[in-house]
């Protein structure tokens, strides 16, 4: 079949896969690929409910911003702004990833593209020529399309006003919003919310966010759970619940959260807090990272064979907060998880910020790195933290601050780890546990955790070294396998 246009060669399956997929409504493909309907100009998830289209009149695309650049408006039916989000793939090198995730988190509302390169530390031609290789757009268009999918659920699932809802998204001006809505979608901001339903709630929004099914929810509370920090996050009667601090323009934005499964879907329902309502952007994602939604698991049952049969929707969870994640990392050190969420606790009273919540156990929000970079070793001694680790916390939030140690997804992991090796007692566990769950490693292994070699029945970390080589690139989950077997045998 001849192609109709250079997008279609952005597809990431061949036609004849893809429309396969459609014709089963393939969970497995949900997020990896679109499609788009030509009698009807719209783009649809594979997993979309509608009569599928002949073959003939369909179109392929590997992202929501392809479809919508060849003209496509989305499906209200499957809504693709829910779909699981970027999957990693083969096709998409190290460096347009990078720049998808940055710019899912907003970095384009800010700067502009050559400032996204420079960060990225390639020229502004060779990204703008990536993505379109890649994705078939440009990172402008790309970014176009995140603010609108995400204005289009804002107007769909909530209340708020249109104003606040074009600035939510990431335009600077409400004029910009009704103009690129209006030319995208057809109708303007206000006539398209009079088509749908909204929730009335006042107080907090609601989302649904899809993953690629299975999903081992319990086992993945289990393990949040055991590692959970007193007063900023608990789970309750099958909930997650927790404080979230987020900042941005230089501005701290505090409320609550709760994440819960939604019953015979592959869905997580999301409530959030109204005073969040400025940064839902990067909730959303860090919801996304925490539950690790954007997971294909059949690569992973793939790789790890045996150890993922019996429980095939394990997730890696990821983090709200790569600084809150390595000081639990450090605090954890050498002592029980009662000792560790004890410490934690203490930790939380004295340097977080107290929030009122609907939750009773829910009282502060986990402190920011500016704020321990200005303690003193015995301001954190005080708390019955041993000197040692008030060092190691200190000089961690000092490396934050100075900018010489990132804690995101998109940061390096080599130099990540290389950094953390020169700060003091940091021990290589907790190093392989904060890259693994701060950055979203999917291939990190704490080697010389003593639980994972008892899980393995041998007897160095050598061997596991070994044993575990034809995991990778997945060696993280195949460390989540082992701990929640380990959980399991405990309970």
């Amino acid at each position: 079949m001849k192609l109709k246009n250079d997008v279609d060669r952005f597809m990431l399956l061949n036609k004849e896969q893809c429309y396969k997929a459609i014709r089963s409504h393939d969970f497995r493909f949900d997020g990896h690929f679109f499609f788009g309907v030509n009698a009807t100009g719209i783009y649809c998830r594979p997993i979309c409910t509608a009569r599928p289209p002949k073959f003939e009149n369909c179109r392929f695309f590997s992202n929501a911003a392809a479809a919508e650049a060849a003209g496509f408006r989305p499906c209200l039916r499957c809504r693709p702004e829910q779909a699981p989000g970027n999957t990693r793939s083969a096709r998409i090198t190290k460096i347009t990833q990078k720049a998808m995730e940055l710019i899912e988190e907003g970095f384009l509302n800010e700067a502009k593209v050559r400032g996204l390169s420079e960060k990225l530390g390639v020229t502004d031609r060779y990204l703008r020529r990536s993505f379109k290789t890649e994705l078939g757009v440009s990172p402008i268009e790309f970014a176009q399309t995140q603010r609108l999918l995400l204005s289009k659920r804002l107007l769909t699932d909530t209340s708020l006003p249109i104003t606040e809802i074009a600035f939510a998204a990431g335009f600077n001006s409400l004029r910009r919003f009704n103009v690129l809505f209006k030319h995208r979608y057809g109708l303007n901001p206000t006539n398209f919310r009079r088509t749908i339903i909204k929730q009335e709630s006042v107080d907090s929004l609601i989302f649904d966010l899809s993953y690629q099914p299975p999903l081992e929810w319990q086992l993945l509370l289990n393990f949040l759970k055991e590692k959970s920090i007193p007063k900023s996050e608990e789970i309750y009667k099958g909930i997650y619940r927790r404080i979230v601090r987020q900042e941005q323009k230089g501005h701290d934005y505090i409320g609550w959260i709760k994440v819960e499964k939604v019953p015979d879907q592959s869905t997580l329902r999301i409530t959030i807090d109204i005073k969040l309502a400025h940064v839902i952007l990067l909730v959303l994602k860090h919801v996304k990272l925490l539950f690790d939604l954007t997971c294909s698991p059949g690569k992973i049952i793939e790789a790890l064979g045996l150890l993922a049969e019996n429980c095939p929707g394990l997730r890696v969870p990821g983090a709200f907060e790569g600084f809150e994640i390595a000081i639990q990392a450090i605090l954890s050190q050498h002592v029980s998880i009662k000792e560790a969420q004890v410490l934690s606790q203490r930790f939380v009273n004295h340097f977080g910020a107290f929030y009122s919540t609907p939750f009773p156990e829910l009282t502060h929000a986990f402190p920011n790195p500016e704020r321990i970079a200005r303690a003193s070793i015995e301001e954190i001694y005080a708390l019955k933290i041993p000197q040692i680790k008030a060092q190691a916390i200190i000089l961690l939030a000092q490396a934050i601050v100075d900018k010489s140690l990132t804690l995101t997804p998109n940061a390096d992991v080599s130099k990540t780890m290389e950094r953390l090796r020169l700060l003091p007692n940091i021990d290589e566990r907790s190093i392989q546990y904060i890259v693994m769950r701060s950055l979203s490693w999917p291939d990190a292994f704490p080697y010389n955790d003593k639980e994972l070699i008892k899980a393995l029945e041998i007897s160095s970390p050598n061997i596991a070294q070994d044993l575990t080589k034809t995991w990778q690139p997945w060696r993280s989950y195949g460390a989540m396998y082992l701990w929640s077997k380990l959980m399991e045998k405990s309970q």
